[in-house]
């Protein structure tokens, strides 16, 4: 092989080594972010026994829990309401079912629910419905909610759960209806005449009445 042919093979062997990491970069430094975001909270509920890991608490497994925030860029006021999201499963081969759920009282003022989640052995339940309310500061996303899942047979288990924007995969998640704001009264002058009313001349020749 001449030099020039030895050349040229270190060159296009250089080449194919470096299509990797310019794959890499076509996909930025953190090439995770191109995959959908999909919060959970495994991991409050993954807890060392000792002799291992052990996933769930109380029998309760909960694959996903999020809070739907504001839009990209927004905030949800102080006051507002805010939807929550949660995936559970029942592992302990017998019914049970999620009676309520408490909020921090220092983050919002209460949870509201349609009424209790029944959650069947092994399958998957979900929570449509549910809404924090009465906030106590401003949602922009990326903060965290501290919350109790109250079951009737599990107990109490707590829940650190993350506020996400309504953007990309969460966008067509309907927000939670936000209250109204209280309309000003209608000011006015104690000395203005009343309005729509027309004084009617008396008939002619009509008697006066008596005072």
């Amino acid at each position: 092989m001449t030099s020039t042919s030895r050349r040229r093979a270190i060159a296009v062997a250089a080449l194919l080594a470096a299509i990797p990491a310019l794959a890499a970069c076509g996909a930025g430094f953190d090439a995770n972010t191109n995959t959908p975001y999909r919060p959970t909270e495994a991991g409050v509920l993954i807890q060392d026994t000792g002799s291992g890991t052990a996933y769930g608490q109380n029998g309760v497994k909960i694959s996903q829990a999020f809070i739907l925030g504001p839009d990209a860029g927004g905030q949800i006021a102080a006051g507002g309401s805010a939807p929550l999201y949660l995936t559970l499963v029942n592992s302990t081969g017998t019914p049970d079912t999620l009676t309520g759920i408490v909020s921090n009282g220092q983050q919002a003022t209460s949870v509201k629910a349609p009424g209790p989640i029944q959650l069947a052995p092994d399958t998957l339940a979900k929570t449509p419905g549910v809404t924090v309310e009465g906030l106590k500061q401003p949602l922009r996303g990326g903060e965290s909610l501290q919350l109790t899942l109250q079951f009737k047979n599990a107990g109490d288990i707590a829940l650190s759960v993350p506020v996400v924007t309504r953007s990309r995969e969460f966008a067509t998640l309907p927000p939670a209806a936000q209250p109204a704001a209280s309309p000003s009264a209608p000011i006015s002058s104690p000395s203005a005449p009343a309005t729509g009313v027309t004084p009617t001349p008396a008939p002619s020749g009509s008697a006066t009445p008596a005072a």
